[in-house]
């Protein structure tokens, strides 16, 4: 893939959502769609983002043709490009990465992922890989507490612009490094900067919850979750809260 080029706008409904529409128009990327505000932004299972000014919200859009299971794996390399970013501005080693791809620091989170998807004419696949940082501003959530790099920094947070270079330059880095190697790399990445592993945890999944030791990723990017019963749940899809969040 070439280097994505940056698309900067004022304000957008949302950089996902303005991703989906250039993709079903026949752009093919790859592109960071950045807005500086957002009306409409919005998280994992339908959830409202907030993003507050100062803060980073952009969407790389780019296409694939990897089957729509294995292409899902690029959440875990966006993670691992924020937790790159984390080390950059807050200082290494302070951010953790709590399943599948929240960035955490100080057990709240500090950034979160999207990962969307369609099928072009051709048969490819189009990604949006939606990326919101709390750079300057964390929002007011009791359910799931979140931070600001601000709240670590003695000095003011970086530009969204500015953070988006560092966040893209990482990204691309590990998408090319998942692309020549495969999953398994990206995967022992991702673990040794895991949220909670070894940790009694709650998967709540869409119909049912479950609760359990988070034992790690199987070779897919699922969630092994041993239960009380010694039995093995692969999680696939849901939220997962270890203690308060």
């Amino acid at each position: 893939m070439a280097a994505p080029q940056i698309e900067v706008h004022d304000a957008l409904d949302s950089t996902n959502a303005e991703a989906r529409r250039r993709a079903e128009s026949g752009e093919a990327g790859p592109l960071w769609i950045m807005a500086l505000t957002q009306t409409a932004g919005r998280g994992r299972r339908g959830r409202a983002w907030e993003t507050a000014h100062g803060n980073l919200a952009a969407t790389l859009l780019f296409t694939t043709v990897l089957p729509p299971a294995e292409a899902a794996q690029v959440s875990f390399v966006a993670a691992l490009a924020a937790a790159d970013l984390a080390d950059h501005y807050v200082g290494v080693g302070t951010a953790a990465l709590k399943w599948p791809n929240d960035l955490m620091i100080d057990g709240r989170k500090a950034a979160g992922i999207l990962v969307e998807s369609g099928t072009r004419g051709d048969g490819a696949l189009w990604l949006a890989v939606g990326m919101g940082v709390n750079l300057a501003h964390a929002p007011i959530n009791l359910e799931r507490p979140a931070i600001a790099f601000s709240d670590r920094l003695a000095t003011p947070p970086p530009q969204p612009l500015e953070a988006l270079g560092v966040l893209a330059e990482s990204f691309e880095k590990w998408r090319n490094l998942w692309s020549e190697s495969g999953f398994a790399p990206i995967a022992r990445a991702w673990s040794a900067r895991a949220y909670g592993l070894g940790q009694a945890c709650e998967a709540r999944l869409p119909n049912q919850t479950h609760r359990g030791i988070a034992e790690g990723l199987d070779d897919d990017g699922a969630l092994r979750l041993r239960l009380a019963d010694g039995a093995v749940l692969r999680i696939t899809a849901g939220d997962v809260f270890f203690g308060g969040g």
